[in-house]
């Protein structure tokens, strides 16, 4: 049943949704989230699970990855149900000379301001994963890195939340909003009107269709991400890995269209997921059948020993793009009781502990402990 009024409603049920209804309601706040479709149906539930930091460039982005890669250690026990996280580190692969030179640079600067990554040549990298192909020309590695399943990290917050009181309403889609004097006063629904002084734009892919509705520009575009997975098997590989082009298409648009790198991801139950392409085609959810090969040569190409799998499911998810690949958090100038949380791009799992943590202490507090400047929609 929908509620009168709440203290806060969040839109959105991904596990950015999902963190801050978890951490405002265990401040005792009244919350209600909501979710147009079923909790994880979008880009929590369409992704890979790895939590990388080696990948973020040092400066505000790379904190805020460390600072919740802190929480992921205890969250379990905290939200009292398991997400199958591991924390067994990672790794870059290195096929390239170009690549080799990049790494080398980017392995340095983090290496600066202590974050533990080491660059590692064929034989050490090998030494590591004997799988690694012969032809590579090393890795970097990072023991910090981990990996979790999203979907289940998800309803683990879910149910957290609603331990604590908060109203999880899923089927249930915000149709637009009611504000006096550029303040929120209402949230009106499909199924209702709830009357609330603060909402959280959380709606990952969607924050923009959100943000049109009070006439607000939000830059946030899906960009979309195919995986495949493969059968279970015994453990051929025990490290979450990367390509070093990876990295280069995260950042580069052109080069994602291209193919870009590929990820492999081996799983709790023996499965591997691999990916992940970088394709901006709207809302276009379909695999294709050119993108599915190009990830299952260039996987064969680092792991040849997996070229024998078959694969059982092929799928994509669409992942919230900003042009500079940081996040918007927090208020939205002019528009009181309006917070955004939006634009994770590929790093809503990893950064989803800290965000929800974040986002609840400013509408609790009016304040947060961490530097907002770099993360505010006026940057745009």
């Amino acid at each position: 049943m929908l509620p009168a009024s709440a203290d806060v409603v969040v839109i959105g049920g991904g596990v950015i949704g999902a963190s801050i209804a978890y951490h405002l309601a265990k401040r005792k706040v009244d919350v209600v989230l909501l979710e147009k479709g079923d909790a994880a149906s979008g880009s929590s539930g369409a992704c890979g699970g790895t939590i990388f930091l080696q990948t973020k460039s040092p400066g505000t982005h790379l904190e805020l990855a460390l600072e919740s890669s802190r929480r992921f250690s205890h969250l379990e026990q905290e939200l009292g149900a398991g997400f199958e996280y591991r924390c067994q580190g990672g790794l870059i692969v290195i096929e390239r000379d170009e690549e080799l030179r990049t790494m080398e640079k980017f392995v340095e600067k983090q290496n600066d301001i202590g974050l533990d990554v080491s660059l590692l040549d064929p034989k050490q990298a090998r030494e590591l994963e004997p799988s690694l192909s012969e032809k590579i020309l090393g890795a970097t590695f990072s023991p910090l890195d981990a990996q979790v399943n999203p979907m289940f990290l998800t309803f683990a917050f879910l149910k957290a939340a609603r331990g604590f009181g908060a109203k999880i309403l899923t089927n249930t889609r915000a149709t637009g909003f009611q504000r006096t004097s550029n303040c929120i006063k209402s949230v009106k629904t499909d199924k209702g009107e709830i009357h609330t002084g603060t909402v959280v734009n959380a709606g990952g892919v969607y924050a923009a269709e959100i943000g049109a509705l009070l006439d607000l520009e939000i830059p946030v575009r899906p960009r979309r991400g195919q995986l495949v997975v493969t059968e279970a098997i015994g453990p051929i590989i025990s490290h979450c890995m990367l390509s070093a082009q990876y990295i280069a298409a995260k950042f580069n648009p052109a080069l994602a269209q291209k193919g870009g790198g590929i990820s492999i991801e081996p799983t709790a139950s023996g499965n591997f997921v691999l990916g992940s392409t970088r394709e901006f085609v709207g809302f276009d959810k379909r695999v294709t059948p050119e993108k599915i090969l190009h990830i299952a040569k260039h996987v064969g190409r680092i792991i040849p020993c997996l070229k024998k799998l078959n694969f059982i499911r092929a799928f994509a998810g669409l992942r919230p793009y900003t042009p500079d690949g940081l996040p918007i958090l927090g208020t939205v100038a002019g528009l009181g009781g309006f917070i955004m949380a939006a634009g994770h791009e590929g790093d809503g799992i990893a950064l989803s502990p800290i965000t929800g943590e974040i986002i609840a202490e400013l509408i609790v507090n009016n304040k947060t402990g961490f530097p907002m400047e770099d993360y505010g929609l006026e940057r745009f």
